[in-house]
């Protein structure tokens, strides 16, 4: 049975120290920061960039995304995660 987005967010999460919520919720910058770590694209710690630019540069590690020039106004969609799922179980 496939996955749900919340279950794929859930599994992202794990996947990169953080932890599992028991409610529905979009990633956090944090959570953005995490996974931008998990994935090697740099970002500035110290000042979390945008969320719109991490998104961007997810996308663009995963090969989903040309560059990470332009941010990405909304939330991941179902394929996008299970993109970002599979590379980080890589």
């Amino acid at each position: 049975m496939a996955k749900t987005v919340d279950e794929l967010r859930n599994d992202i999460r794990v996947g990169t120290g953080r932890f599992e919520r028991e409610i529905s919720a979009t990633f956090t910058k944090e959570d953005l920061a995490a996974i931008c770590d998990a994935l090697n694209y740099e970002i500035d710690t110290d000042s979390l960039p945008p969320k719109p630019q991490m998104r961007a540069g997810i996308l663009a590690m995963i090969g989903e995304r040309d560059d990470a020039t332009d941010g990405v106004d909304r939330a991941f969609r179902k394929a996008e995660l299970e993109a970002i799922a599979a590379a980080l179980d890589e």
